[in-house]
């Protein structure tokens, strides 16, 4: 299985967990790491909004745990009718373990739509 397909169906399976009775909008990712292991994880919503978790960050913290500080690629995918982009904060998450050659993808129905790099979407992004 070509390594996109894996990142797209992790993501998918991810996205079917997603705890989100208040947006009801259920959001995966999955990550490459630099070591080609494959995280997943899903949004988590609270009552009190800003302490809910993005996809972007749980999977970021999925890989840290794993042992892994380099994203290759990271996808995103969700259920609603428009491409999901991560959050400002998230992109900055992202940054923090990316270089020039990670590539982001968002999907849609089990289908990559978009790929971009870090520094298309966040170009002032802060660096060390």
């Amino acid at each position: 299985m070509e390594k996109t397909e894996q990142l797209l169906e992790r993501a998918v399976e991810s996205q079917k967990k997603a705890y989100a009775p208040y947006s009801k909008y259920h959001v995966g990712a999955a990550i490459l790491s630099e070591n080609d292991n494959v995280y997943s994880s899903c949004n988590v919503e609270n009552a009190s909004y800003p302490c809910g978790i993005c996809a972007e960050a749980g999977v970021i913290s999925a890989m840290i745990s794993g042992g892994d500080k380099q994203i290759k690629a990271i996808l995103i995918t969700s259920d609603g009718n428009e491409l999901v982009y991560p959050c400002g904060a998230c992109l900055q998450r992202i940054a923090e373990f990316s270089n020039e050659n990670t590539k982001i993808y968002l999907a849609k129905s089990n289908e990559i739509i978009k790929e971009h790099k870090i520094t298309e979407l966040l170009p002032y992004n802060f660096t060390l």
